[in-house]
């Protein structure tokens, strides 16, 4: 079985819980990890800066998609950060909680 890390931001530390929440009570995600970040991005022709909160999914490798259409529902931005990484390896255990605490 494959898992996947998706990165995601929030634009408020409430609005992070809300999504890390629903991804974890969904069993979309087994962890959600949420740390202060400022991100330069360009948008709309104008260079922004913003403080945002970085979101660290932890899933398999199937619900990357249904995560990532969760997080577009659930997100007030206009076009959500969603990024999904395959993870090449690990912990067993650790790989196993995750498969363990996701939607089978």
């Amino acid at each position: 079985m494959a898992f996947a890390v998706i990165y995601s931001t929030a634009g408020s530390a409430e609005e992070a819980d809300k999504l890390a929440s629903g991804l974890v009570e969904g069993r979309l995600a087994a962890c959600v990890q949420q740390t202060p970040i400022k991100s330069v991005y360009r948008w709309q022709g104008s260079v922004e800066t913003a403080e945002e909160v970085l979101l660290i999914v932890k899933t398999r490798g199937d619900l990357v998609e249904r995560a990532i259409e969760w997080l577009r529902d659930n997100h007030s931005y206009e076009v959500p950060e969603a990024i999904a990484v395959n993870i090449e390896g690990g912990l067993e255990a650790y790989l196993q909680w995750i498969r363990e605490e996701t939607r089978e």
